[in-house]
């Protein structure tokens, strides 16, 4: 097997080099994004799944395959609707113990914003009336 040289500049490294702080904390809220929705998820279908087969099917006036059809997509509706309302409750613990190298840079960036955004000048419109 030969080895051409002058093709070697065409291979790419699997990670790029050095990222900027913005990229890395771009990054980190993708991944903490992309966290929330999948625990978010996974929990309450699972909880909507198990809340459903406590319940019995009707002798009379059940939609056969077709209702459970329907409650499966309401099901999906429902979990991603709680899911967006309050996976960050729950899952951000999580998300700090899994991944801490990217928590850490996401409170350092959040308090940096919070630093930046406040200041003496913000004052001046609170004024009393």
């Amino acid at each position: 097997m030969q080895i051409n040289p002058s093709q070697l500049g065409q291979i790419k490294p699997l990670r790029p080099g050095l990222q900027s702080e913005a990229e890395r904390v771009e990054g980190a809220r993708e991944l903490r994004d992309v966290y929330r929705e999948f625990v978010g998820k996974t929990f309450f279908t699972q909880m909507l799944k198990s809340m459903r087969s406590t319940v019995g099917e009707p002798a009379y006036f059940h939609g056969g395959q077709a209702e459970k059809v329907w409650q499966g997509q309401l099901d999906a509706q429902l979990a991603e609707h709680m899911t967006e309302a309050s996976a960050d409750k729950f899952a951000d613990p999580m998300f700090r113990q899994q991944f801490p190298q990217q928590a850490a840079l996401l409170e350092a960036a959040d308090a940096k914003d919070a630093d930046a955004g406040t200041g003496l000048g913000d004052l001046a419109a609170l004024r009393r009336r």
